[in-house]
């Protein structure tokens, strides 16, 4: 019990004894830890004055900089006020000293102006004495004298313009004839054609009269069937082994000469056989006609044509103009077109197409009062070809304004064919009557005495009465008659007018 005790109070004194050590040893560290921290928190204040005091130094001389950039700004500004200001001011006394000056100058216009005020009202009044003077020695008032001297300036401008004008044509022919003389004869020369005329009668040739006797059958009614079935005149003469056909129409006497070749060779010759072969001539000519135009456009090398065209292309084979083959001078007028384009610099391809299609108002399918070349454009205009082409179509005789340059071309290509020689057969009526209008026209002018339509009309003179009218005036009568035949008369190639005008002075010594 007593050991139990003893243990007890020694564990007791133990513990105590420990815990006062344990408290001394605590507290000892405790007093350095918090001496340690008081010294670590010095050196973190110490450290965080010098980082403010170093950053409060770093803004200061940031401002400093700052304040000094500003204030060289501002000292910038002030320098750059100062120069406009002494800029300005030396602008103002220059606009000071400029304003004197052209006060100083108005005022001397102004002088100068009642001083030439005043030299102009003494002009004036001397003026209107020399007039007066002029007056009194000329015997002429001044309207008079005025009147006078316009009447002699018309005469010397009439002179002079007239002078002028044949000098520009003088020059225009050196320059422009000769080259348009070239073009037109190499494209005459590179279409060399054959020209045929045309007549109104076919010559259908037989074996023997017997043949002939057969053709006119019983009491003539074979003729009078084959003559009502085609619309041609037979004739039958004592001509040996032929029969003539007789027609205007080239196609119903082309229907007639092959019906008679196809009975003669086939023997059998009456009225019903007569109908049957004449309807089946009728229908092979238009499949010949529908052929002949499709090589005619191939031949030419044109495409993209309508078929109607074609057909009526083919037609003109059996269609004639002043005697000459209609077909003949549209392929004649096509190939000159071509090549007149091409030498101008155009198309030669739309030129041909013009000139192939320029004449299709000559082989109408209906009767019409319109001219063939307004019919014709009208024709190429349903059957949607281009608006250059018809219009060269219908201009071609001028009865429109060109309004292409093909059409010109069109026009001068027809021409050139229809005007060659041979191309051609005139009615002796309408040759003399060409004369005539031509004769006319001159002798519808005053001062003309007397006309001659000479080298088949293609030169005209006139001559003049030498009192009534003076060089100028000739020269100028010379441009109206050629005008006016060109406005009011058709005719192939061109007309040369000449006005004569000559003095006879006429003495007798004795």
């Amino acid at each position: 019990m007593v050991y139990a005790i003893i243990a007890v109070v020694a564990l007791l004194v133990g513990g105590g004894v420990g815990f006062a050590i344990f408290q001394y040893v605590i507290t000892g560290k405790y007093k350095k830890m918090m001496e340690q921290a008081e010294k670590d928190a010095n050196v973190i204040k110490q450290k965080k004055l010098l980082e403010v005091k170093e950053k409060f130094l770093n803004q200061k001389s940031e401002l400093e900089k700052e304040a000094q950039q500003r204030n060289q700004k501002i000292q910038a500004n002030e320098n750059r006020l100062k120069q406009k200001e002494i800029a300005l001011n030396q602008k103002h006394e220059d606009l000071v000293r400029r304003k004197q000056e052209v006060d100083s100058q108005q005022e001397h216009i102004d002088n100068d102006k009642k001083v030439l005020l005043q030299k102009q009202s003494e002009l004036v009044k001397m003026q209107d004495q020399e007039r007066v003077k002029l007056e009194e020695i000329s015997g002429l008032s001044a309207d008079e004298a005025k009147s006078r001297l316009v009447e002699s300036l018309k005469d010397q401008a009439k002179l002079d313009a007239a002078a002028y004008v044949n000098e520009i044509m003088d020059e225009a022919k050196l320059n422009a004839n000769q080259q348009a003389k070239k073009i037109v004869i190499q494209t005459i020369q590179r279409v060399a054609t054959e020209t045929a005329i045309e007549n109104s009668v076919s010559v259908f040739h037989i074996d023997n009269d017997e043949v002939k006797g057969r053709i006119i059958g019983r009491e003539g009614r074979n003729i009078r069937a084959l003559e009502a079935a085609t619309g041609v005149e037979i004739v039958v003469d004592d001509t040996p082994e032929a029969i003539v056909i007789s027609a205007f129409d080239p196609i119903r006497r082309e229907v007639c000469r092959l019906a008679l070749h196809q009975l003669v060779a086939d023997g059998r010759i009456h009225p019903a056989r007569i109908e049957e072969v004449v309807a089946k001539v009728k229908k092979q000519l238009e499949n010949e006609i529908i052929e002949t135009g499709k090589r005619t456009v191939i031949d030419l090398g044109i495409h993209g044509m309508h078929p109607e065209l074609v057909r009526i292309i083919g037609k003109m084979k059996y269609r004639s103009s002043y005697g000459q083959n209609l077909l003949q001078h549209s392929r004649e007028t096509a190939n000159l077109c071509a090549i007149m384009a091409a030498e101008l610099g155009l198309n030669p391809k739309k030129a041909k197409r013009a000139g192939l299609l320029h004449d299709i108002g000559k082989v109408p399918d209906e009767e019409t009062e319109l001219p063939h070349a307004l019919y014709g454009a009208k024709i190429a205009e349903k059957y949607k070809e281009k608006p250059d082409i018809v219009n060269a179509i219908a201009a071609h005789h001028d009865e429109v304004e060109m309004t292409s340059l093909i059409a010109p071309i069109v026009q001068v290509c027809d021409a050139i064919s229809g005007a060659r020689p041979g191309a051609r057969r005139e009615i002796v009526e309408a040759y003399i009557k060409r004369l005539n209008d031509l004769e006319a026209i001159a002798m519808s002018y005053p001062g003309v005495t007397k006309t001659y339509a000479i080298q088949a009309g293609r030169e005209l003179r006139v001559i003049v009465g030498a009192d009534k009218m003076d060089d100028a005036e000739s020269q100028k009568l010379s441009s109206e008659i050629a005008t006016k035949i060109q406005n009011e008369m058709t005719y192939p190639g061109q007309v040369k007018i000449t006005v004569i005008r000559e003095t006879r002075s006429i003495a007798y010594a004795k």
